[in-house]
């Protein structure tokens, strides 16, 4: 499902979704790897011929879909054949950036000691001054590549620049068990937010975080532990809520490990505006999903709520069924905010008295 919503982003093709799955033999356990890479292969390959003739953009929409049958083929990180299809992934990624225009960047975020992020930035087609970004991370694991061909686009149509991010890493995830095991993963996006405000090209007014996929709460926490961002699509801490209430309801009367109130201190500390989006046929009821965004909204927090309906479509988790919808309504919903905020500032430098 994930890989035919993908062909509406350029991510895949229906047929060739269809003929690989066709030649995977169940029975064989390297069959699944050996048919994705193949169909990888042979879109890299006509990347690599339409580049020579001069068809940049056929070479782009190719390694586009390189780009999301590697990560398809990547099922077991640890596998023997993983080196070589993260090395394969990252030229086809590496390639696509490089022939944007303007041109993207790999570039690499101190966080850690020893260990620092690595990101994809990609600024906005129009290249004047200082843009809006937004910022895409996924939940622990998620990687940045696929972010290419899921986001870029409605970024890039909206003139806002992007940076793709992900926790694995500059080494594409051999180091990661040393990190996704910590308390503090939340952390991370106060680098990335530090390494933003070092560029001239980003408008220090104007960044927005999208958290991909629900389970992200280190996003969340990372959020309302900073000031500096404009606006955010996450889980809203629904996750944190959920673990704390899954304790408490085994932990002992006397012997309670969270305060009463707790579970609201997350959302209190939002100092943006937040959007989270559910659908309705994803893993938590949605009627259980309005109990707990209400009791985010305190202090007349600004939390948005949006459950795309089986009707409509977007409606499994993590709008896999139907990725364009739900990205049509997110980054309108950023672009929203975002100027709002602009004009917020331009109003308090106009007037620093009334502010």
């Amino acid at each position: 499902m994930r890989l035919l919503g993908a062909a509406q982003e350029g991510g895949s093709t229906v047929s060739e979704c269809f003929v690989t799955v066709s030649r995977i033999n169940l029975n064989e356990r390297d069959s699944w790897l050996r048919e994705w890479k193949r169909t990888a292969d042979a879109n890299h390959e006509r990347a690599k011929k339409a580049l020579s003739d001069g068809h940049l953009l056929t070479a782009k929409s190719n390694w586009l879909r390189a780009i999301s049958y590697y990560l398809t083929a990547i099922t077991d990180p640890s596998d023997r054949d993983a080196e070589d299809l993260l090395e394969s992934l990252r030229r086809s990624a590496h390639l696509y950036l490089e022939h944007l225009t303007p041109g993207g960047e790999v570039v690499e975020i101190p966080w850690l000691e020893g260990y620092s992020l690595e990101g994809y930035f990609l600024p906005s087609p129009s290249n004047r001054g200082r843009s809006a970004v937004v910022v895409c991370i996924g939940e622990p694991g998620h990687r940045k590549e696929e972010f290419l061909y899921k986001t870029a686009r409605y970024a890039r149509d909206r003139d806002m620049s992007l940076l793709a991010v992900d926790l694995l890493g500059p080494d594409g995830g051999l180091r990661f068990g040393e990190v996704v095991g910590r308390p503090d993963l939340e952390t991370a996006v106060g680098s990335i937010l530090d390494y933003l405000l070092t560029r001239h090209d980003v408008d220090e007014e104007r960044i927005a975080i999208l958290g991909d996929g629900t389970g992200s709460s280190f996003v969340a926490r990372g959020i309302a532990m900073d000031e500096r961002v404009a606006a955010a699509v996450c889980d809203g801490g629904i996750w944190d809520l959920l673990e704390r209430s899954f304790l408490r309801r085994r932990q002992p009367q006397q012997n309670e490990i969270f305060p009463p109130g707790r579970n609201r201190l997350l959302a209190q500390n939002f100092k943006c505006p937040v959007l989270i989006t559910m659908g309705e046929n994803g893993w938590l009821d949605a009627d259980r999903v309005f109990d707990l965004v209400n009791q985010l909204r305190t202090n007349q927090q600004d939390v948005s709520l949006k459950i795309f309906n089986r009707l409509e479509t977007a409606s499994h988790q993590g709008h896999v069924d139907n990725p364009s919808l739900a990205n049509e309504f997110i980054f309108d919903w950023i672009a929203d905010r975002l100027r709002t905020s602009a004009s917020a500032t331009a109003a308090r430098l106009t007037n620093p008295l009334q502010s």
